[in-house]
């Protein structure tokens, strides 16, 4: 990892006794925590440049996904220049309480709380720098949920869209139906928290975020349906989006993408890009594995659009 600059040692005040306190933001090495509004801690990374230029990326991770899944992507950007975050959402891995049941989280707590904690971060210490934010599957989804979005230059949406049920093939559809029509709602009444086995993505999950997750499937409105849920700030953002699906990923259908930009973020201006396996090393991509050190070739797509 990439050492911590001495900024951040001087995180450390004094209080008008002169006793020694520490700001809100703690540091390890280069994991800090970030305390939300309502004073829950989300752990992040920082990977800070040696040579940096003046740049800064933020990594909204997918469902479930682990952080550690984009610290390969993260430390080839910070390689290039850029100050790189990446963090999980309460619930989620180095976020996660010692018991999943009974843990009050949402996917509307991820997005209106935990992601406006760290662009209230960033903000706050990185107010000169050029910002830019890559959204996975449901880390781009959140982003009408926090009016901290609007800081951002650029976004790249990776593997993400509306995601109703009807939209989908018609074998993840299926699977979409028996796994949140079915599974989800029997198994967190049981277990009082959902395991994602089911449907092969990321992380067990709060009872919350799996029922918002599948408001996203079941209900036509989707993301829409939990933006009326929140505050919308959907229709504030103007930005333009690189938006990439992989050929390979059954979950994501040209029709979900375009739903999503014609309908929830419709004055962003995106350009749509298809990534083929055979652009890389020919293995599969998918809904994650663009994130992976095997597929390192495919993120000058990235660099290319925040340069």
């Amino acid at each position: 990892m990439q050492r911590i600059s001495n900024f951040w040692n001087s995180l450390l005040f004094l209080d008008i006794f002169g006793n020694r306190i520490f700001h809100r933001f703690s540091l390890m090495n280069n994991t800090i925590t970030i305390h939300t509004q309502d004073q829950y801690p989300i752990t992040a990374t920082l990977f800070e440049p040696e040579n940096a230029n003046g740049k800064l990326l933020l990594v909204n991770s997918a469902t479930g996904v682990k952080q550690q899944t984009y610290y390969s992507f993260a430390q080839h950007f910070a390689n290039l220049g850029f100050v790189v975050i990446t963090y999980d959402y309460r619930g989620v891995a180095l976020s996660k309480p010692d018991q999943l049941k009974g843990f009050k989280a949402s996917m509307r707590t991820w997005g209106n709380t935990d992601y406006k904690a760290v662009t209230d971060f960033i903000e706050e210490h990185y107010p000169n720098h050029r910002k830019f934010l890559i959204g996975h599957s449901v880390g781009a989804l959140i982003l009408g949920m926090n009016k901290g979005s609007e800081i951002f230059e650029k976004f790249c949406f990776v593997a993400t869209q509306n995601t109703y049920f009807g939209h989908l093939s018609p074998r993840i559809k299926m699977l979409g139906l028996l796994g949140f029509g079915l599974y989800q709602p029997v198994l967190t009444r049981v277990k009082g928290y959902f395991k994602t086995y089911f449907v092969n993505l990321g992380e067990s999950l709060p009872k919350g975020v799996s029922d918002d997750w599948r408001t996203l499937i079941m209900n036509r409105k989707s993301v829409n349906r939990l933006l009326e849920k929140t505050e919308n700030f959907s229709k504030n953002l103007h930005q333009e989006v690189l938006y990439l699906n992989m050929q390979d990923d059954d979950w994501i259908t040209e029709t979900g993408m375009k739903l999503l930009m014609n309908e929830t973020y419709v004055n962003m201006k995106p350009i749509y890009r298809t990534v083929h396996p055979n652009e890389s090393n020919g293995e599969e991509i998918g809904h994650i594995n663009f994130f992976r050190a095997k597929h390192s070739k495919l993120w000058s797509i990235v660099f290319d659009w925040f340069s």
